[in-house]
């Protein structure tokens, strides 16, 4: 009988390890010589062979899913090359090893189904009954057993599908009807209904794997047996991006994932592969080789794990019993190559950042903002331009929560005080002039607030509890030293404050209730990164005074919000780690405070104590 530590538990969810502690991937059945009934599992985050784990009830191919704690295979292709449909659906216990019990079966016996789901239910999508394609889709709810019921039904008949999850979406590739198409539908895991258009693939293919993250839809390989593997957010309608390589081209492939570890395993080169891959979900590139499945197989190897793109470790967010908001704590979000990570640091104590927990979606150049208890993260480049809001609650360690979106997706600047946050401007990559604000309090889209003075992107801005100013950045060129502002409480359209010193683009400020400070970026018409600190007083206007220099030129720096009253912070840039400190109410060079954890460039920053929040 196992005993829990409850305090370790604990210090777990709030260190955000407890989706670290469950790695485990398993591979079921398949097509060798024929059709198979081996159980293969990997531990995810450690390369290397996969094992025999048990076996299935039937020697069949099709489709997988599973919660942390039960894997589900829905059989689908019997004996003689997948000749047979069948409707048995198997479970096993994914912590231990052995063989399937029987679950159920499926509302229509078919093959060349895909299966997806969340840590409530699984799901069985299209298929084929020769000669004919299904639109079926049928669910069951993972923790207990029984025959599956129907869920609703696919854009069209549909056979060799392929699909992924968040933990509360489904997006399924449609791909043989029997014409290839490259039809993404999707569906929201909870409520039974039809699936609804969601974008285009590349090109269409079948064939192919879908594996995810909480946010990233991923599908690898397809019926020309190409490298390609293209990606989707799954909370954002649109196309897919090809934006990864598989180590060998293969078709009817199985795969899952561990957090942002993705997984691919066998497959068909036209050969039988027992070639397992792996990469970085939010960052893409090349796969590398994992190891080998214990005997070489495709034509569907169903894939699942107990830590899957479906499944959600941090719902909640932990409170913290000792923290005070307020008490200086500020975070470095994301940033360039689309890093997800949020980081933390407290201004009073100098020293390395740590682990806070994940953005939606990995992304640079998103605008960061915040109140005295929640931080703020809007826009940027994913690699494409966002319009996803993110908020996440400083108080507790965990991730972040979609928030609602921009009125246009592009890369701003972000000011807040207590009650709002401004998005200031804004590049597409094509620059505007659009400022919009959100409440803070309460989630929804952003409204219309006005327009700055000139169209612009990658400028610094910071905030009293008033007044917002915005600086510097391209247009795309010249660079631009222009200082502009607003009232936060009112809309409208901004107004001129005066000049920095040069123009300059991605330039980095943070500000007290008093001072508003600028720092870094490149320099026209050298693109040379700048070590100049400058300043103003908010509550008046006029143009920079020079304050000292950081520790070193760079441009990038995380822009938003990473000051205290009294100390503010530069963060990483030109894909560094470096973390300076100025005394904002002094004059003077800067001095190093630390580092990041992984270097950076063009991250978003929030923080619980800055100029905007002070009464």
């Amino acid at each position: 009988m196992a005993i829990w530590d409850i305090k370790e538990r604990y210090d777990l969810a709030r260190s955000n390890s407890l989706e670290s502690q469950a790695t485990r991937g398993i591979f079921m059945g398949g097509f060798s010589t024929d059709e198979s009934n081996i159980v293969d599992f990997i531990t995810i985050t450690s390369s290397g062979n996969a094992a025999d784990f048990g076996d299935c009830t039937q020697t069949s191919q099709n489709s997988g899913c599973g919660s942390s704690t039960r894997a589900i295979h829905m059989c689908g292709g019997g004996p003689t090359n997948g000749g047979v449909e069948m409707d048995t659906i198997d479970y096993f216990t994914i912590s231990s090893t052995g063989n399937a019990a029987d679950f159920g079966n499926l509302s229509v016996a078919r093959r060349r189904h895909c299966g997806l789901g969340n840590s409530i239910r699984g799901i069985c999508a299209g298929g084929r009954v020769d000669p004919n394609m299904k639109n079926e889709i049928d669910f069951v709810t993972i923790a207990t057993t029984g025959n599956a019921t129907d869920f609703g039904d696919l854009l069209s008949a549909s056979g060799y599908t392929a699909g992924c999850a968040s933990p509360t979406r489904g997006v399924i590739h449609e791909a043989l009807t029997p014409s290839t198409q490259d039809v993404l539908s999707f569906i929201e895991i909870a409520s039974e209904g039809n699936a609804t258009d969601f974008g285009d693939l590349v090109s269409a293919k079948y064939a192919s794997c879908g594996i995810s993250t909480n946010t990233r839809g991923v599908f690898g390989g397809d019926s020309s047996r190409s490298t390609t593997v293209q990606f989707i957010t799954i909370a954002s309608k649109g196309d897919a991006s090809d934006y990864a390589d598989l180590t060998v081209g293969r078709s009817y492939l199985g795969g899952t994932s561990a957090g942002e570890k993705g997984v691919f395993a066998g497959g068909k080169t036209p050969t039988m592969t027992n070639t397992i891959d792996t990469f970085n979900i939010q960052v893409g590139g090349a796969a590398v080789d994992f190891g080998d499945l214990s005997v070489a197989r495709g034509e569907d190897v169903p894939g699942t794990s107990d830590s899957h793109g479906g499944l959600d470790f941090n719902l909640i967010q932990r409170p913290s019993v000792t923290y005070m908001p307020g008490s200086g704590r500020i975070f470095f979000s994301g940033g360039s190559p689309a890093i997800n990570t949020i980081e933390l640091v407290n201004a009073g104590s100098l020293g390395n950042s740590s682990d806070f927990g994940n953005l939606s979606v990995g992304r640079r150049g998103a605008a960061g903002y915040s109140s005295l208890t929640r931080g703020m993260t809007g826009g940027g480049f994913t690699p494409s331009a966002s319009d996803v809001i993110d908020s996440f609650e400083m108080a507790s360690l965990g991730n972040a929560a979609d928030f609602g979106n921009l009125t246009a997706a592009r890369l701003s600047s972000g000011a807040s005080n207590q009650t709002r946050g401004l998005h200031m401007a804004g590049g597409t990559p094509t620059r505007g002039n659009v400022i919009d604000y959100v409440t803070i309090a309460s989630a929804g889209n952003a409204t219309d607030f006005g327009d700055t003075t000139i169209d612009v992107s990658q400028g610094g801005a910071t905030a009293s509890p008033t007044r917002a100013v915005r600086g510097g950045g391209s247009q795309p060129s010249p660079y631009v030293n222009v200082l502009d502002y607003v009232e936060i409480a009112s809309t409208g359209n901004a107004t001129d404050f005066g000049d920095l010193t040069n123009s300059v683009n991605e330039i980095a400020a943070i500000s007290s209730s008093v001072r508003g400070c600028w720092a870094g970026g490149q320099i026209a018409p050298s693109d040379a990164n700048s070590n100049i600190i400058e300043y103003i007083t908010i509550a008046s206007t006029g143009n920079t005074t020079d304050f000292g220099d950081l520790t070193a030129a760079r441009s990038g720096i995380a822009r938003g919000s990473s000051s205290s009253n009294i100390r503010g912070l530069y963060g990483s840039g030109s894909s560094s780690n470096v973390i300076d400190f100025i005394t904002i109410a002094s004059t003077g060079n800067a001095t190093d405070f630390g580092d990041t954890l992984s270097s950076r460039a063009a991250a978003s920053s929030q923080s619980d104590s800055h100029g905007g929040l002070q009464a």
